[in-house]
């Protein structure tokens, strides 16, 4: 661990010497594939010329070159063989994203990743007793791949979970079986058969699905918090939605100062960022070293056809970007959807500002405006309804109280039924988007929608008190926050 904290403080010193390294070290490596004879990737010498040649992508872009992948070809982004596929939602032709995972990424970056997590925390609280106990993680599930039986798919947890090595897995709980098992209800149930027995000294996970977890634990026991069930528990490392409004509750179900709470970034198409420093919220050290070469693009050129993209060197601080990544799985200049803002820059430090697009991932859903429209238009031709604006927030959980979302609808001609509405509405979106049917299974993380009619007039009136009536001006169709939705309702009680 010592000798991985004086790697960081190298690309910490030496962070865009790294990225030149790394970056001449992907193009050599996939210049025999497809993608890199295509692209001429062995003349390529400079970032600039990648730039100039290799187009900005999506996944879209991608899918051709990733689903013949997925059907067995070889060396077509990425020469190493690819046997593992991360699944993913939020595309708009897609119920799910696949994501390749090479033993470069898997090694290099996911695992890299949560090594080092271990050694910055370790670094930080020296008299740690991380060690002196287990780590409880909840993994998702991986299947055989549709097309190619001999490779597999699954959440980006269960492929590095079931990948692990012999060392890794026995410092945690709850075993790969009971880990990787599909079915929810019956995981959760079975989870903290195994896990309660154990001296869990610490968490990872989505902060939802560890809340209802910890909340099952604390209704088998009996215990009024979960430090009467694991004393010993320390550090719940956390990633994949914001924190904040999580925190409270974790405080309140694990009652003790000296609980300690890191964040990381990690995707289905890598492992970016982690919290190096002790009692700084959301912010992360952006991680080098990792196969992954990054690029910025500043948000009021993202629509742009041809976007100008920054180097690590000509970012700025307090500014949005939208993520940019090459990677050692074969993903070129792909558009990973979220935006970031630099805090720091010496060393690389960034908080997640936000997804590409109105969206709603306060829970891991990632509600995205395209399933939202969908899902509205299908509810409309099954009640008869006609709309004219609507936005949609999240209803964060409370204690005892689950989480949701909160619709606020402006019909023109009103539904023949509300309650049949909203069903269409949750039906339609369970459907189109695999990550939000998986939190509305039986309720345990989202409950059915609430929708509220508002007056008619009511979204002019709002726009009109912002001064943005006419124009381009949009009334947001999703937020992951609940100032619009909050703003709006208040004028419809008064």
């Amino acid at each position: 661990m010592k000798k991985r904290i004086h790697d960081i403080d190298l690309f910490r010193k030496y962070p865009h010497e790294v990225q030149e390294e790394l970056f001449q070290n992907l193009i050599s490596t996939a210049k025999g594939t497809e993608f890199g004879k295509k692209y001429s990737f062995s003349d390529i010498k400079s970032v600039k010329t990648f730039q100039e040649r290799v187009p900005v992508t999506t996944y879209e872009d991608l899918y051709p070159y990733i689903e013949r992948v997925m059907k067995g070809e070889q060396n077509i982004l990425w020469p190493s063989k690819i046997e593992w596929f991360a699944k993913s939602s939020g595309t708009t032709n897609a119920r799910s994203k696949f994501i390749p995972v090479s033993p470069e990424s898997l090694e290099d970056c996911h695992y890299k990743g949560g090594k080092d997590m271990l050694s910055l925390y370790v670094n930080n609280y020296p008299d740690t007793k991380l060690f002196t106990g287990k780590g409880l993680s909840i993994g998702g599930s991986h299947h055989p791949n549709e097309f190619n039986a001999k490779t597999s798919c699954g959440d980006v947890s269960a492929v590095i979970m079931q990948n692990l090595p012999i060392w890794a897995e026995a410092m945690r709980t709850p075993p790969l079986k009971v880990a990787l098992m599909d079915k929810w209800e019956e995981k959760i149930e079975k989870m903290v058969e195994v896990t309660v027995p154990e001296n869990v000294t610490s968490l990872s996970g989505v902060p939802t699905w560890t809340y209802v977890l910890l909340k099952r634990i604390l209704e088998v026991t009996g215990k009024s918090n979960i430090l009467e069930v694991w004393p010993n528990l320390e550090l719940f490392t956390h990633g994949a939605v914001a924190f904040g409004p999580y925190r409270q509750l974790f405080k309140e179900i694990i009652p003790s100062a000296q609980m300690n709470y890191l964040e990381v970034y990690n995707a289905s198409e890598g492992f970016f960022g982690i919290q190096d420093q002790r009692n700084t919220e959301d912010e992360m050290l952006l991680m080098l070293d990792y196969g992954v070469y990054y690029e910025f693009i500043p948000m009021d050129q993202f629509e742009e056809e041809n976007p100008k993209t920054l180097t690590l060197d000509q970012v700025e601080l307090g500014k949005n970007y939208a993520l940019v990544i090459s990677t050692n799985a074969g993903l070129w200049r792909y558009k990973i959807g979220d935006t970031v803002r630099f805090t720091n820059l010496s060393p690389y430090r960034i908080k997640i500002s936000g997804r590409t697009k109105h969206f709603i991932n306060a829970f891991g859903e990632e509600v995205i405006v395209e399933n939202a429209e969908e899902a509205i238009t299908k509810a409309c031709e099954a009640t008869g309804a006609i709309i004219s604006n609507f936005t949609a927030a999240p209803v964060y959980m409370e204690s005892g109280k689950r989480g949701g979302h909160e619709w606020l609808i402006e019909f023109e001609k009103e539904p023949d039924s509300l309650p049949r509405f909203t069903q269409v509405l949750d039906e339609t979106l369970r459907d189109i988007n695999s990550d939000y049917d998986a939190k509305r299974q039986n309720d345990i993380a989202l409950q059915e929608p609430i929708v509220h009619a508002a007056p008619k007039g009511t979204f002019m009136n709002w726009l009109s008190k912002k001064g943005k009536l006419g124009g381009q001006h949009k009334v947001p169709r999703l937020s992951n926050t609940r100032e619009y939705l909050e703003e709006i309702m208040e004028l419809v009680e008064n």
